[in-house]
């Protein structure tokens, strides 16, 4: 089952290019320890929420930019092995010494996908993080997978979602703060890829003006803590070379 390493990143938006350029020095290296795919999205259509966003998430400054970004695996074993090399790894060490975000802000996790639809690829992504019960796990994926059908009918590439499976708790930021998630309550690191933006927002303006997909009954999660966001994707390794 394919795995993810899901993170949010909050960079000052003068370094964008030294962020991309950093993550495209990291490719080489990631790709050696087992990484399958790496991505990385620039903030691009982030709305301020009245309980969470993305940017109270990583506690954002008001010249920094928040970047969703995830490391794709084929399972979580290949991911865990993939994480023991990196400690080992030189060039890892080095990189890591001088980055240009703050990363004790930055928050990661590990998420298990429980709905993949589509191919991976596009040149725009909606990030989504939700709190779900743990006993509604299935409740959710059942919901999910339907909406992943009709994302993908209005022009999604692909649709993922994942549950988190190895989310640690941060010291400074994490991804239960994030959602102000409550006792019982897992993590879902959530992506939707579009061939553009324009397809991204006609496709959403169909699916809100559509009433049969309106929600009926109680939802599996608490819509009023999930955050979610627009990021175009500055670093994208299945893509050559990566998008500029």
């Amino acid at each position: 089952m394919t795995y993810f390493e899901g993170f949010i990143v909050p960079v000052p938006e003068a370094n964008r290019d030294a962020f991309r350029k950093h993550a495209n020095e990291l490719t080489p290296a990631l790709q050696d320890v087992g990484v399958r795919r790496q991505v990385e999205a620039w903030d691009s259509d982030v709305p301020e929420g009245k309980v969470t966003d993305f940017r109270k998430a990583v506690d954002a400054k008001p010249d920094e930019k928040v970047v969703f970004a995830w490391f794709e695996y084929p399972d979580r074993q290949a991911r865990d092995a993939a994480n023991e090399k990196m400690m080992s790894e030189p060039r890892m060490k080095e990189m890591g010494t001088n980055v240009p975000f703050d990363a004790k802000r930055m928050i990661l996790g590990g998420f298990e996908a429980i709905v993949e639809e589509g191919a991976p690829g596009g040149s725009y992504t909606d990030g989504f993080v939700v709190p779900v019960p743990e006993g509604k796990r299935e409740a959710y994926r059942e919901l999910a997978s339907k909406m992943a059908r009709v994302f993908r009918q209005n022009g999604a590439t692909s649709v993922i979602e994942s549950f988190g499976t190895d989310v640690p708790k941060g010291e400074v930021t994490d991804f239960y703060r994030a959602v102000q998630a409550e006792d019982g309550e897992g993590i879902v690191f959530s992506f939707i890829e579009w061939p553009d933006k324009s397809t991204r927002d006609e496709a959403w303006k169909t699916i809100m003006a559509d009433e049969s997909l309106r929600p009926q009954g109680e939802m599996p999660f608490d819509g009023k803590r999930m955050f979610w966001g627009g990021f175009e994707p500055i670093v994208d390794t299945a893509k050559q070379p990566a998008n500029a």
